[in-house]
């Protein structure tokens, strides 16, 4: 599907099959999340608006810049998005955060609100969300949904990982939103978990169980 881009960068790919391995701390888990993060961003931010600026330099006189026009919104779907927000807030440092709280109910499978602080009013170009695994693709759907409410126009979404039944049911439903992804896994098993994926984000990122 076009609206899905899947890195080919060898070092994304190296960095996703060393997050892989089980036996990682959680240090190394949040510096390779970053790290993925980061390459990532390269490819998302590669659309945006520029606007020409004109910069007064020292001592030879004035430069005809470039500007990034285009509005951000960072929205990190807490609690493992928050692992790829210094990465994408590094690009984008003018762009604004804003958190969503989504968790998967285990029995259902269903994604549950349980954090949204948006104001009442859209005011940027643009949504990216920040989460490093899409499994079923619920509480992906969930937030584009509540962007979309809201008034946003462009969305994006970022993952490193993610199952393929997800991406492409999201893609299909979504046209419209660009998914920019480190790697697909073909299988999802009946609890709703891809395989072989990089385990649970938020406990490995946050040593809990």
């Amino acid at each position: 599907m076009a609206n899905i881009l899947v890195s080919k960068h060898p070092i994304v790919q190296q960095k996703i099959s060393e997050l892989r391995h089980s036996d990682n701390t959680a240090r190394q888990v949040r510096e390779l999340t970053d790290s993925i993060a980061r390459l990532l961003m390269y490819e998302v931010t590669q659309d945006l608006r520029l606007v020409s600026t004109t910069t007064e330099t020292s001592p030879v006189g004035q430069y005809m810049g470039q500007r990034i026009e285009t509005k951000q919104a960072l929205v990190p779907v807490l609690r493992s998005g928050l692992a790829m927000l210094g990465a994408a807030s590094d690009l984008l440092h003018d762009a604004e955060i804003r958190h969503l709280g989504l968790f998967r109910e285990e029995s259902t499978l269903a994604p549950v609100e349980y954090y949204n602080k948006l104001p009442k009013q859209c005011n940027v170009d643009e949504c990216i969300i920040l989460d490093p695994m899409i499994a079923t693709g619920g509480t992906a759907e969930a937030a584009i949904q509540i962007l979309h409410e809201w008034g946003a126009k462009a969305v994006k979404v970022v993952a490193i990982c993610v199952s393929r039944k997800g991406i492409e049911r999201l893609a299909a439903k979504y046209p419209s939103v660009r998914f920019f992804v480190g790697t697909i896994d073909e299988e999802l098993n009946s609890k709703g978990i891809v395989v072989p994926g990089i385990g649970d984000c938020g406990d490995r990122l946050n040593n809990t169980k």
